[in-house]
């Protein structure tokens, strides 16, 4: 697979309203894009660092992954999100190859429109891996 980028780094939030002072008083970014993603009972918001992105997540369901992640570790670093060049699709049947555990078996639609596929944690040296391409 050809990485090409950190593409965003996920943190989990209880509350975006209450994070976002914080990246954008004290460190000066600037919140771009605020949307909710049904599926995955999750409400973003993205900030800029040069190239890379930084997605705040917040919960929508106590049955969400981010509430559940909260929960059990608190608040903090989600996950790593790399752009994939040749296509998330084919990244995943590599990793599969590999032997590597994945959490889904085919792409799927995240925040912003990308097709994205994660990768299980215990199988990535403890960092949960998400793959992004644009579609």
């Amino acid at each position: 697979m050809k990485i090409s980028k950190i593409e965003h780094l996920g943190i989990a939030v209880k509350s975006i309203e209450e994070a976002l002072p914080y990246y954008e008083n004290v460190l000066g970014l600037k919140c771009y894009n605020i949307e909710t993603v049904e599926d995955q009972k999750v409400r973003t918001a993205f900030l800029m660092v040069g190239e890379t992105k930084i997605e705040l997540l917040e919960p929508t369901s106590e049955e969400s992954t981010i509430a559940k992640f909260i929960e059990n570790k608190g608040a903090g670093v989600h996950h790593v999100a790399f752009a994939v060049e040749d296509g998330v699709a084919n990244a995943l049947a590599e990793c599969d190859a590999a032997g590597i555990r994945l959490i889904d078996k085919a792409p799927r639609k995240g925040a912003e429109g990308l097709n994205i596929a994660f990768l299980h944690p215990k199988a990535t040296q403890g960092v949960l891996t998400e793959l992004c391409e644009k579609p």
